[in-house]
């Protein structure tokens, strides 16, 4: 594998100097040293993704474009790619642009978010803006062995929740953060209702997307 990472030194005509030092940097940022010596055809998919990454920045480009850079890839590698883009964006400041349909490597790697369905283009902003783009919606899950009255309770909130029984026998209690608070939820659950566990979540990435999709636009 080394001789191929040499031949990208001619091609992008790399002073040997530079190059020792960016190769050294890009094989102990992906530990690569260990596959170095093998075949490529020996390697395993997460060594390859690794190598490919390696082998794009070798003459440190200015933009660099990947192409669902994580999918298929264990936990662990996985981290590896998406740690290693992060300090490279971060240490040379090279714009990267990439496609994926995994969330979390949106939310771990992206400040700017572009959505594309079917070639027209229904978003385009930062992550903070998505997610307020349909209200501070936050889940407040309960599990509890009282009879819980989902109409009474949109009624007690004049519709300003929603409630749900989850098919993991939670109740979902769905509410705008800026319309309600949360300590008045609180107060009104731990009154009605004998509690066996609490769990408060944000609304997901994945769930805003998904929206913005049905909705074809925001």
């Amino acid at each position: 594998m080394r001789d191929s990472f040499d031949l990208y030194r001619d091609i992008y005509d790399i002073p040997k100097k530079e190059y020792e030092k960016r190769f050294k940097y890009l094989s102990d940022l992906l530990n690569l040293e260990p596959i170095m010596l093998s075949q490529v055809r020996n390697l395993s998919l997460g060594q390859r993704m690794k190598a490919d990454l390696a082998a794009a920045l070798i003459h440190n480009p200015k933009i660099l474009f990947l192409d669902e850079p994580t999918i298929g890839l264990d936990v662990l590698v996985k981290d590896k790619i998406t740690e290693a883009i992060l300090q490279i964006n971060k240490e040379f400041n090279t714009t990267i642009i990439l496609t994926t349909h995994d969330m979390k490597d949106i939310q771990k790697l992206c400040n700017r978010v572009i959505i594309i369905d079917e070639g027209h283009m229904l978003y385009d902003g930062s992550i903070n803006d998505i997610k307020k783009s349909i209200g501070d919606l936050r889940h407040i899950y309960v599990s509890t062995n009282s009879k819980v009255d989902i109409e009474k309770v949109k009624f007690d909130f004049n519709n300003k929740i929603s409630v749900e029984l989850k098919n993991t026998g939670y109740y979902e209690f769905t509410y705008d953060a800026d319309g309600v608070k949360v300590q008045k939820i609180f107060s009104y659950i731990t009154k009605n209702f004998e509690i066996n566990d609490l769990k408060v979540e944000g609304t997901s990435l994945e769930t805003i997307v998904k929206i913005i999709y049905a909705n074809k636009s925001l």
